[in-house]
Order: structure tokens, then C-alpha cells, then sequence
């Protein structure tokens, strides 16, 4: 009775604690007070009440939880301190710590649930989460141009363009904070191994996320293999404006950022003009007249400035900047005046006169010549420089350099709305270009409205070729760069405007501005400011302030900012950033690195040819043709494994290099292990322009020499083909000699052996030969220097044979030597008995196991003539294993046997 009832309370006690952690889950989980569904406040609800988190120990791995749980991607920042707002209600959760892959939070380690607002908690600690979202566009220049992904709950899977429509596109690109969806594209192929989204969304376009939207399985449930990629913009529907009424002709205005604005007249040119008829299928642009449809209270202007090349289908796939623009005045607005009708043919242009500038004939042939004519400016880094390049009858082509002046170039950057020349450079100093050279020998006034206004020898008349390109720099030409002794992708960021380089100021400088910047110069995705660094010394200009850039900004240059200003900031104010992919400035990837790292050869039609470029401070930089022979060829070729030069090429015979001209009057001997190691003059200091660029042509492709040891250099490798003539010749005397050498100490022992012989033949002729053969192996014992050299007293003499057939009893052995008589052979051989001698140490010639047991210690008669078969066996004691070179007699001395050594294997004398 008391064991059952002991029973039933056990029983009744284990369902109350099970009931209890029954009840003590989360049922549920949420995000509260962000700007969309994958960022806020974490909110938990437990007994039908909903609830905080407390901040304590809340790291990034419990914010990964939570993103995966609502299928949000991963986590990108872990908030506290109620970053989103504080809560209202209980707090359910403290110290809630995730180790590894934990499914939800309830599998999370934390105290037990219960309201800790009665403990003396606040919600001034809740915390909250920043996931990645559950779309993202990947695969382009920003976070707002991309292939379509959704994350799965483990990793991002590329959605299925099938039934994908625009109003997806546009709710994506809303939930992304990217503006509006311009266009997308579909079928975009994808790797083998991918998988695709199991289902389908088909949006309204009214959805705050893609999450929200109606979604099915794929028909058949296997979805089409197709990606799609999305364009989302800030800049998006345009128009032409006149008395209220959208036409072909009027005021510019543009949907940005969800409101329309007035473009500004500032650098507003006929090829943007024709990219907005176009656009609106209302043919081509006739004239610009600025102002002329300017509406009173339109206050609403927007500066950012289009850099078209004409060719473009929308306004807004064309380059823009808005980095340092200053406010448009009032009044000062874009306007178009298009043809009407896409299909009209105007009069062709004819460019043989010049007309006055500001004239109705010139005003009229610009317009004319629009239509068929574009410039731009190409491999500048930006569109305000580059080679200059014209579109004419339907081919881009070059202005050769002959006559080229700011003159000139004054007329490029007007008409492109780029400012004022800089530079007009020559010699294709940004590149060289292909097919047609256009214009020749132009003179023009710098008031042109065009550049193929200016007079000039005509179309395709020249006398030029690439080498010759001209090109432009115009004061609104922008360079970004960042400044430091020993980093890279570390430094004080610097700007290059209006010709000169001058610094950044770091206010306000947020994170999507910084990432911007750090993507810009190829270093991360991420970085901070630094507060903590000395101001810098010197005077430079301090250009621009409060850049604010947004996720549509796919570089630097289209985010806003204050206007350019030569004291934008204080001295102290000087942004100094430290991005994601900081490293040593020693090498141009990873630390460390070798000399061979540091050399490289571009425009080549190989990988072992081209012109000869070098990394020093942190850039590429090329090597001055001065003194530039096939001893500094050779270096090159063999520090980057390319074989033996062949040709040492000069005057950019690969084309002209960008950046700085390192290495000038480069002298090698053609030996040194790399081109650091030659003489030269200075870094950096040359009288050359890069028209004089080396170059090399080495013999083969790249082999793989580099030693293990990555900072080590590489000496000259006995490789075919990688030797030099003058190695190959030293290596060749160097073996000739040494078997000469063989040959000559040959002859000296057999000499030292026939002199120690000859006292014997006077008085003893019969032992003379036994003596001979002794010494014979006596002698090539003492060659070898082998300890275990045999003697006189320790080698048994041979019997001197007399008779054909007969037992010979007449005869004795040596003195001292221990032979046994044996009976005669047959007439087929030779007699000589068989006798058993001390082994000569074959150690390596004789491989263990080629001499069959028993059988090792004789010496024994060969069928095919009479031997003496050596094997191993017997050694004296403590006397090592030597491998004695048996030198064969000469032939034809009297009174002697043929003798014949073999020793590969098993050492044999055959006497014939």
C-alpha cells in the first residue's frame, strides 16, 4: 500500500515537471520597430503574452539564431541598449546565450522564464537584431543591382525567373531600400551545383515584402534553371514638361526617390538630351535651350549631373556624379527639345565650314550632328578622362595627337559637361584604341560647341596610328586614393579634383558611405574612421565634407556632399579609414611576399611576354627602356619562370603603362637572382614618359620553381629551358674537364702498376704473370682508397697453367697462398682450378640475393672461358664494404692472358 502510493506521487510529481517545461517555451517570435521585417526589437511570447529580451551576454550568435529563425538570412549586427525603442510589458529572457547551430532560441541557454521586471530589470536594455534580410541581390556593383536570392535557413539560393514579373522586381527593390525597379533581366545562367527556390512569387506590387507576396509551388514542381537580376534605382521615370503638360519638348524632370524634381542646367549637353528623346520614343534631341520652360515655385532641383555618351537607353544607366556639386540657381533648369518622331530622317551634317559660335547655322548643324555623332572618354577611370573616342558611322575611333592642345581638349570637356582641361595628353596616354582614327592636325579655337566643329584634315584622313591616341583631363575628373607609409587599404583618404590631390573630411561618414569607399578601392566591404591617429603636417586642400551616400550608390561619386571647397574642414577633421582588407604595403595581395610577387608583365600575347611592370609603394608602375638590354631581359624571364629572353623590347612595344615610370637606367649582369638586385638609379626618378616602357619576350609559359619557403629567392634551376647560354657552355667544360681528369688518373695507376711489375720479369718469368694479376687487383683496390684492400699475403695466387687437357702437378702455387688442387676439367675449358679467395667488397655493384647460397665465397671456372666470379661474402673483420674499380689491361702484351673485368653486378676476370 505505501510502495503504490510512494508510486502515484512520483508519478503525479514527474507529469507536473513535465507540464512545467511544456509550458515554459516561447511560442512565438518577432521583430519590432525596424524598417522592415528583418531588423527591430526582439520580441518573444510566452504564456500568451508578449515580451523582451534583455541584453545581457546578447552577442551576434544568438542574433544568428534569431535571423534564421524567421528566415531572414544572417545576422549583421547584434543591437542593444533598446536601439529600436524600448518595450512595454514583461521581460521573458536573460542571459540567453547560443553556442553553435542552434535551430530557435528556445534550444538557446538562458534563465528561467519568468518576468524579470520584478527583479529591478529595465527595457532600456532590450535587445534587438539586424538580419541580412530574406532577398538579396547579388553579383553586381552594389546592394542594389544583382541577381535575385532568398535564403533558405541554411545559405542564399538564387530564385527562379519563371512568372517573374516587374511588380516583383519593384517589391524587392522597396523591402532593399533601393528605390524603384528600372528593369530586370531573366534566364541568367547559374552553376550546375546550384538549386533554385522551390517556389514562385507573384507579387501586386503593393507588398511591404517579398515575404508577404502570394507564392506557389513551381508547375510540376520543378522550377525553370533560369536566374533573374534586378535593377533597382533611385532615379527612375522622366519627363519633358511644358504648361503642365508632359510632350516632346519642355522642362526635364526626373522621379527621384519617389518625388519628381527639376534636373539643373549645370553640365546639361545634347547627348544627355538625346538619351531622354529616346527614352520618351520621341526621336532625337534638336537644341537645349536652358531655362526656357522654367515653371515659377518648381524649387524642387536636383544637381546631380549626367555624364551620357548618347548611346545609352536610360537616362539613368548613364554615369552620374554628385560629389561636391554646388546648388543649381533658381531658374537655371534642363531643357530638351526632341524632333517628335523617332522615325524622322534629319539632313546630314556637313562639317566642311565652320560657323560662328552662338549662330543659328551652328546651333542647327549641332543639333543635326547629335543625331549621328557622340563623344566620350574611355580607360580614364571616370567619364570626365580618358582617350577621347567619337562615334561616327556607326564605329568608335580615335583624334590623333598631331596639334592636340588645352585648346582642344577645352572643347571635349564642355561639350561632355565636364568643366575646364586639365591636360591634353598625347602619345596614348590612357591606351591605346582600335579601328578608325577620325580626326587629324584639329586646330581648334576652344569656343567650338563640338569637337568635330573644329577645323581639322577631315574624316579618316590621318597620318597616325594608335601609339598617337589623344586624350583629356578635365577639372571634373575625380580620383580617389587612400595615403599611408606602410598600409594598404589604411590611410588618410585623398580626393583628386580640379587638378590636385587634397583630403576627405569624416563627417558624417556612416557605415554604407564607408563601405562605398572601401569597395571603391577593391578593399572590403566594410570599414571605421579613426579618431585615434595624429593629425597629419603639411598644407593641402581639405575638398569636400558631409558625403552622404545611400545604397543606391554604387561609387563614391554619386553620393551627395556639401560643395567642393579648398577648406571644406579643420586640419584635425581629416578622415583617416582603416578598411576590411587592410594589409602590409609591401605586397601587392598578401603578406608576405617574394620579389617574384612584385613583378608582373601586361599587354603581351602570352603570359611570358609583355611590358614589364613593378610594385613599389603600394601601386603598379612601369621600367624606363634606358640601358634596358638582354641581361635585364634575362632576370626578368627567370624570376618569373618564363624560361631565357629572347627579345628586350623598348618604346612601349607592348603599349604605354598607367601610374608611375618606378625604374629607369636598369643594369643587370643577367645573373641576379631579380631585378631588385640590379643596379638602377633611384626610385621613381627617370626622364622617361611611357612611350618608352620595357618589355619583354621570354621563351615558355610559367613553370612552378617557387620554393615552399614563399620569402625566399630563387636561384638558377637546372631545368631544360631554363637555363642560360652561358651555364649551359660552363656546365659542358665543366664535365669535359672532369673526364679528362678520370681519363688521365686511369693512366697514372696503370703505369704505377706496370713499374712495380717489371723487376719480376728479369729472374722469374713464370711468376711474373701470377705476380701481374696480383697487382692488377691489389692496384684497383688502392684507387677506390678501400681499406679492405687485398695484398700479397691475403689475395691466393693463381697456378700457371702449361698444358692443354693435362693435370698439371709440376707446377706450385704463389708462396703463401692457401689454393686447393682440384681435379681437371674437360677439354672444353680452360684449367684452373677452383679456389676460394677472400671476397673484394662490391657493396655497390652487388644487390643482396643475385648470388645463390652457398656460392658466395669462390672463385669458380665460367662455361664460356675461364673466370673469376667475386661476390660477396667475406670481409675482413672491422674492415668496411668498398666497391673496387678493376681497370682492364692493355692488349696484346706478351706473356699475358686476355684479361676481361665485368663489375655492374657480380665482378668477373675471363681469361680467353
Amino acid at each position: 500500500m505505501g510502495v503504490r502510493m510512494a508510486l502515484n506521487l512520483s508519478l503525479q510529481g514527474l507529469c507536473v515537471l513535465l507540464s512545467t517545461m511544456v509550458a515554459a517555451q516561447i511560442t512565438e517570435l518577432r521583430l519590432v520597430n525596424g524598417s522592415h521585417r528583418c531588423e527591430g526589437r526582439v520580441e518573444v511570447k510566452y504564456k500568451g503574452k508578449w515580451g523582451t529580451v534583455y541584453d545581457y551576454r546578447w552577442y551576434l550568435q544568438a542574433a544568428d539564431v534569431v535571423c534564421k529563425q524567421l528566415e531572414c538570412g544572417h545576422a549583421v549586427d547584434a543591437r542593444r541598449d533598446a536601439y529600436f525603442g524600448q518595450g512595454v510589458g514583461p521581460i521573458w529572457l536573460v542571459n540567453t546565450v547560443c553556442k553553435g547551430t542552434k535551430p530557435t532560441l528556445n534550444d538557446c541557454s538562458h534563465d528561467i522564464l519568468q518576468d524579470y521586471r520584478f527583479l529591478g530589470f529595465s527595457h532600456s536594455r532590450d535587445a534587438g537584431v539586424v538580419c541580412s534580410g530574406f532577398v538579396r541581390l547579388a553579383g553586381g556593383d552594389g546592394p542594389c543591382l544583382g541577381r535575385v536570392e532568398v535564403h533558405s535557413g541554411r545559405d542564399w539560393v538564387p530564385l527562379s525567373d519563371g512568372n517573374f514579373t516587374l511588380l516583383t522586381a519593384q517589391v524587392i527593390c522597396a523591402e532593399l531600400g533601393c528605390g524603384r525597379a528600372v528593369s530586370f533581366l531573366g534566364d541568367m545562367s547559374i552553376k550546375e551545383s546550384y538549386r533554385v527556390w522551390p517556389k514562385e512569387f507573384q507579387c501586386k506590387g503593393h507588398e511591404p515584402e517579398l515575404w508577404f507576396c502570394h507564392n506557389e509551388s513551381c508547375p510540376g514542381d520543378a522550377c525553370h534553371r533560369g536566374a533573374v537580376q534586378v535593377f533597382c534605382s533611385v532615379y527612375t521615370e522622366v519627363r519633358l514638361m511644358k504648361n503642365g503638360i508632359s510632350q516632346c519638348e519642355g522642362q526635364v524632370e526626373m522621379h527621384i526617390s519617389g518625388q519628381w524634381k527639376t534636373l539643373c542646367a549645370s553640365h546639361w549637353n545634347m547627348a544627355n538630351a538625346n538619351v531622354v528623346c529616346q527614352q520618351l520614343g520621341c526621336g532625337v534631341a534638336v537644341s537645349t535651350p536652358k531655362g526656357a520652360y522654367f515653371v515659377e515655385g518648381g524649387d524642387k532641383i536636383w544637381e546631380a549631373r549626367f555624364h551620357c555618351s548618347g548611346a545609352e537607353s536610360f537616362l539613368w544607366t548613364c554615369p552620374v556624379t554628385a560629389l561636391g556639386i554646388p546648388s543649381c540657381t533658381r531658374g537655371n533648369t534642363a531643357s530638351v527639345i526632341c524632333s517628335g518622331n523617332q522615325t524622322q530622317v534629319l539632313p546630314q551634317c556637313n562639317d566642311s565650314v565652320s560657323e560662328p559660335e552662338g549662330s543659328a547655322a551652328s546651333q542647327e548643324s549641332a543639333a543635326t550632328c547629335s543625331d549621328s555623332r557622340q563623344l566620350r572618354l574611355v580607360d580614364g577611370g571616370g567619364p570626365c578622362a580618358g582617350r577621347v573616342e567619337i562615334l561616327h558611322q556607326g564605329s568608335w575611333g580615335t583624334i590623333c595627337d598631331d596639334s592636340w592642345d588645352l585648346s582642344d581638349a577645352h572643347v571635349v570637356c564642355r561639350q561632355l559637361g565636364c568643366g575646364e582641361a586639365l591636360n591634353a595628353t598625347v602619345s596614348a596616354h590612357f591606351g591605346e584604341g582600335s579601328d578608325p582614327i577620325w580626326l587629324d592636325d584639329l586646330e581648334c579655337t576652344g569656343k567650338e560647341s563640338h569637337i568635330w566643329r573644329c577645323p581639322s584634315r577631315g574624316w579618316g584622313q590621318h597620318d597616325c596610328r594608335h601609339k598617337e591616341d589623344a586624350g583629356v583631363i578635365c577639372s571634373d575628373f575625380l580620383k580617389l586614393r587612400m595615403v599611408s607609409e606602410d598600409q594598404e587599404c589604411a590611410g588618410w583618404l585623398e580626393v583628386f579634383y580640379n587638378g590636385t590631390w587634397g583630403s576627405v573630411c569624416h563627417s558624417p561618414m556612416a557605415d554604407i558611405t564607408l563601405s562605398i569607399i572601401c569597395r571603391h578601392l577593391g578593399c572590403g566591404d566594410s570599414g571605421t574612421v579613426s579618431d585615434s591617429i595624429v593629425p597629419r603636417e603639411g598644407s593641402r586642400p581639405r575638398w569636400v565634407d558631409q558625403i552622404q551616400c545611400r545604397k543606391t550608390d554604387s561609387s563614391l561619386w554619386q553620393c551627395p556632399s556639401d560643395p567642393w571647397r579648398r577648406n571644406s574642414c579643420f586640419l584635425q577633421e581629416e578622415a583617416y579609414i582603416s578598411c576590411a582588407g587592410v594589409r602590409p604595403r609591401s605586397c601587392p595581395t598578401a603578406a608576405p611576399c617574394t620579389d617574384k610577387e612584385k613583378l608582373r608583365l601586361r599587354g603581351g600575347d602570352t603570359e611570358c611576354s609583355g611590358r614589364v611592370e613593378v610594385w613599389h609603394e603600394g601601386s603598379w608602375g612601369t621600367v624606363c627602356d634606358d640601358s634596358w638590354s638582354l641581361a635585364e631581359a634575362e632576370v626578368v624571364c627567370q624570376q618569373l619562370g618564363c624560361g631565357s629572353a629572347l627579345e628586350a623590347l623598348q618604346k612601349a612595344a607592348f603599349g604605354p603603362g598607367n601610374g608611375s615610370i618606378w625604374l629607369d637606367e636598369v643594369k643587370c649582369r643577367g645573373r641576379e637572382p631579380s631585378l631588385w638586385d640590379c643596379a638602377a638609379d633611384p626610385w621613381g626618378q627617370n626622364n622617361c614618359k611611357h612611350e618608352e616602357d620595357a618589355g619583354v619576350r621570354c621563351s615558355g609559359g610559367r613553370t612552378s620553381l617557387q620554393s615552399p619557403t614563399g620569402g625566399i629567392r630563387q636561384g638558377p634551376n637546372l631545368v631544360r629551358g631554363i637555363f642560360s647560354l652561358s651555364e649551359m657552355l660552363c656546365f659542358f667544360l665543366g664535365a669535359l674537364l672532369f673526364l679528362v681528369l678520370v681519363i688521365l688518373v686511369i693512366q697514372i695507376y696503370r703505369w704505377r702498376a706496370k713499374r712495380r711489375a717489371l723487376p719480376s720479369f728479369e729472374d722469374v718469368p713464370n711468376e711474373a704473370v701470377y705476380e701481374e694479376i696480383d697487382y692488377l687487383v691489389a692496384t684497383k683496390e688502392d684507387l677506390l682508397g678501400s681499406t679492405g684492400a687485398l695484398s700479397d699475403d691475403s689475395v691466393t695466387k693463381l697456378p700457371y697453367y702449361t698444358g692443354d687437357g693435362e693435370d698439371n702437378t709440376d707446377f706450385q702455387p704463389a708462396p703463401g697462398s692457401r689454393a686447393q688442387k682440384t681435379d681437371a676439367p674437360s677439354e672444353d675449358y680452360d684449367n684452373v682450378e677452383e679456389v676460394p679467395v677472400p671476397e673484394a667488397p662490391f657493396a655497390s655493384w652487388v644487390n643482396e640475393g643475385e648470388v645463390p647460397p652457398g656460392e658466395e665465397n669462390v672463385v669458380r671456372a665460367s662455361p664460356t672461358g675461364s673466370s673469376l666470379q667475386f661476390s660477396r661474402g667475406i670481409a675482413g673483420p672491422g674492415k668496411e664494404e668498398a666497391s673496387p674499380w678493376l681497370l682492364q689491361g692493355e692488349e696484346g702484351d706478351p706473356g699475358y692472358d686476355d684479361v676481361e673485368l665485368n663489375a655492374p653486378q657480380t665482378s668477373t676476370m675471363v681469361f680467353s
